[in-house]
């Protein structure tokens, strides 16, 4: 994998065991489709992929449903013309749309299909790394892997992957099919993994990919204080954009703005290198819809907070514990 315009030294990462190395910030690119963002457009986003591997980024997260027609994958396949051995593209099958609700589909015959159509619409004959997207109710864990670990042995993808599995699920789908890493919610106020599922990682060499690290710009310190939110803004219906969740919330990012101030970093910059350098935490998925925002995300690589800045944040988490979630994962 090229290593050109790498801005900052921080080192890259193991991808499981697959020889890989990934940048310990990755774009998540469900902003970029425009489903639930506001104000996404063909030349911002395009701006944003680029802007992603000239900040050091090599490390693009996707899916077959990022977007009703593929405008995620297609628009990957565009910004990388040219670039294609600078970027590690990971992407997910198992879950597409029907009118405007999305649906789980994780049989075999289907991520077969969405696999295929997937590298079609990526311009490339095969990914680094192809994610079950989320557990089937309808089928078997064990089933889904099968057809994943056949995709894998035909040159489709490179790895393997699992996406929103419980511990036992990723126990289960690991014994038929390795994984090279799995993909989990997990930031300052959501730390569940950490009882299980980031040790049973670990110990088995799969990397742990978070998603919502600034749990959709909560923790980046640039939401409204009064909680106004579009009334189509998604982020409306998450718990801690509500009542006293969002109230203790607030008092949360002032105190990590005063630690960020203490090196000049932004309070997003300084969540993300805490989150990246958790243990176990392989890379951070940022999602981002203009060139500024990952820009600034990718400031997150190549520093350390110092002793003050740490003592800081230990003594906001502490007092601010963990939020509510709509769903747990251990």
């Amino acid at each position: 994998m090229a290593e050109s315009r790498r801005p900052n030294n921080e080192p890259r990462r193991p991808l499981g065991q697959t020889g890989l190395l990934v940048s310990p910030v990755a774009l998540g690119c469900w902003p970029i489709a425009g489903v639930t963002t506001l104000g996404a457009n063909e030349a911002d986003s395009l701006a944003t992929l680029r802007a992603a591997l000239d900040s050091g980024i090599n490390h693009l997260d996707t899916a077959f449903v990022y977007g009703g027609n593929g405008e995620s994958e297609r628009l990957i396949a565009r910004a990388i013309s040219g670039r294609r051995d600078q970027a590690v593209i990971a992407t997910k099958g198992g879950v597409h749309f029907e009118g405007d609700q999305m649906q789980q589909d994780a049989r075999p015959a289907t991520l077969r299909a969405e696999c295929e159509e997937s590298l079609r619409r990526l311009g490339t004959d095969r990914v680094e790394l192809l994610y079950l997207h989320s557990p089937d109710p309808a089928v078997a864990v064990e089933e889904s892997a099968g057809a994943l670990r056949d995709l894998q042995a035909e040159g489709k993808t490179l790895s393997v992957g699992a996406s929103n599995c419980s511990l036992e699920q990723l126990q289960a789908f690991h014994a038929v099919c390795p994984l090279a890493a799995v993909q989990l919610p997990y930031n300052m106020l959501q730390r569940g993994i950490e009882k299980k599922t980031l040790p049973w990682c670990r110990a088995n060499g799969v990397s742990v990919m978070n998603y919502w690290p600034l749990m959709k710009g909560l923790l980046a310190g640039k939401l409204p204080q009064d909680g106004k939110l579009d009334p189509r803004d998604s982020r409306r219906k998450y718990p801690m954009y509500q009542g006293q969740e969002w109230e203790k919330n607030l008092r949360f990012v002032a105190r990590l703005q005063e630690a960020a101030a203490l090196s000049g970093h932004t309070v997003a910059q300084l969540v993300v290198n805490w989150t990246m350098n958790q243990p176990g935490i392989t890379s951070v998925l940022c999602g981002a819809k203009r060139d500024w925002q990952i820009q600034e995300t990718s400031g997150a690589m190549g520093w350390r907070p110092s002793g003050e800045q740490t003592r800081l944040i230990d003594q906001a988490l502490e007092s601010r514990g963990l939020a509510e979630a709509n769903r747990e994962f251990e």
